[in-house]
């Protein structure tokens, strides 16, 4: 793959910025992220920017519509437009998980989901919100931890009143540590565990023309540390959680017959044999 006409000019030598921003990954607050503005050729991502389909008319996106999350999303690889194959073909590239695996220094081996299982393109329209969660931190069919999310904005002339800024909160939920605007041509990429809370969880205010539109890859790996892991809460699941100070603002079903059971050792066995016999395993491994 020709990747000069994909990156920016000066983007074009990965290696160099992984190695460069690496301590301001590790360092960032409140978990591990970096942003990286105008990392894709302009003229390209205009190009993905005007094939990117109006999801609520196409009959295969998922359509969210509740106390959590107002959105459409759709992972049909398959039906999306060129431009944007070409963009994820990228994304998920053996040159771009290497650059992934630097700037993180994850020591595990990163996986990518050729599936985009909860990624593709996600687009929110006016009064559309994601509330504050954790993302679900084990892949729904295979035997991988989930490790980073990438997201790749595609907003043009996005002022600030229209709202959608992506928000890091911290491990208590007690205050928001960085908001960062959905404009366009700006990459967001951070680390994903049981504590990294982020969303953005007022409704978005832009003109009905108009709507927040993002591409989400997430990526994986066999094993992760045990840091990472909150035992209590259930596999597989994304956890909505209220703000300090506001009561009722999500709706989490903490209380699940499965989650009751994870307790036992009985269940933990069960899920052992699970992961050893059943799970098919992944060829990108």
């Amino acid at each position: 793959m020709d990747y000069n006409n994909i990156l920016s000019k000066n983007n074009q030598n990965l290696d160099f910025i992984a190695e460069v921003e690496s301590k301001n990954y590790q360092n960032s607050f409140p978990y591990p992220h970096i942003v990286l503005s105008n990392f894709f050729d302009e003229f390209f991502l205009n190009k993905v920017f005007e094939e990117f389909p109006d999801l609520s008319k196409i009959d295969s996106s998922k359509k969210y519509m509740n106390k959590n999350e107002i959105k459409f999303a759709n992972n049909k690889y398959d039906c999306f437009p060129n431009s944007i194959k070409r963009l994820i073909e990228f994304l998920n590239s053996d040159y771009y998980l290497k650059f992934l695996q630097k700037i993180t220094s994850i020591k595990e081996k990163l996986i990518i989901d050729p599936e985009l299982n909860g990624g593709g393109l996600h687009e929110i329209k006016k009064g559309g919100i994601l509330k504050i969660h954790t993302d679900f931190n084990k892949h729904p069919k295979l035997n991988l931890d989930r490790r980073l999310n990438v997201l790749l904005y595609l907003n043009k002339d996005w002022n600030m009143e229209y709202g959608g800024d992506l928000e890091l909160w911290d491990k208590d939920l007690k205050n928001c540590k960085k908001k960062i605007s959905p404009s366009f041509n700006k990459m967001v990429i951070f680390s994903t565990n049981d504590y990294s809370y982020h969303g953005h969880p007022d409704p978005v205010n832009c003109p009905e023309h108009m709507s927040r539109k993002s591409l989400a890859l997430y990526y994986f790996s066999k094993g992760r540390p045990s840091t990472d892991i909150d035992s209590i809460k259930v596999k597989n699941k994304t956890y909505f959680e209220d703000r300090f100070g506001f009561k009722n603002e999500t709706n989490n079903d903490t209380k699940s017959f499965k989650n009751y059971f994870r307790r036992f050792k009985f269940y933990k066995i069960m899920k052992s044999i699970e992961k050893k016999y059943l799970r098919k395993k992944n060829k990108f491994e």
